[in-house]
């Protein structure tokens, strides 16, 4: 015969499993099912904007969109991308290199910054560098938004 006592606790663990734990079970789920690709991030300074298209859903995307909303300073780098360092780095495992082209948003593992492509001749596939995703913007536009504060997010 059992004690009242493990009854009481047998009663309440099936209480537990039956009411809580299907809602958290529904959460966790929904989390998950959280669409990434499509998603768009829009990179604003002053009266500039640049809309990136997240082109792809791995570890190091869904982090930098957990970032969000954020502030970052683009600057030029080398003739061929605009980038930005991150306040820390993506937790990047599991995500796929890439084979940049221009119009590409991309994360460069070694350094972690973002990086705006424009000039990708001679560029190849890197397991460093990982797509974020793509924007539509000249050289000219991404020039408006560098040397100055630029505010990231997601638009909903």
């Amino acid at each position: 015969m059992r004690s009242p006592n493990r009854q009481m606790t047998a009663i309440l663990f099936a209480a537990f499993f039956t009411t809580l734990a299907p809602s958290a079970f529904a959460q966790t789920k929904h989390r998950k099912a959280t669409p990434v690709v499509g998603t768009v991030v829009r990179f604003t300074g002053g009266s500039t904007s640049v809309d990136v298209k997240i082109g792809e859903d791995n570890p190091a995307v869904r982090d930098f969109l957990s970032m969000l909303p954020l502030k970052l300073k683009l600057e030029e780098f080398t003739g061929r991308e605009k980038i930005s360092y991150l306040p820390r780095k993506l937790k990047h495992t599991g995500s796929p290199g890439s084979d940049p082209e221009d119009g590409d948003l991309i994360y460069f593992i070694p350094w972690g910054n973002l990086g705006f492509y424009y000039n990708t001749a001679g560029i190849d596939y890197s397991n460093q560098t990982i797509h974020i995703g793509t924007y539509k913007a000249s050289l000219g536009t991404l020039e408006k938004l560098a040397d100055q504060p630029v505010t990231v997010k997601i638009l909903q």
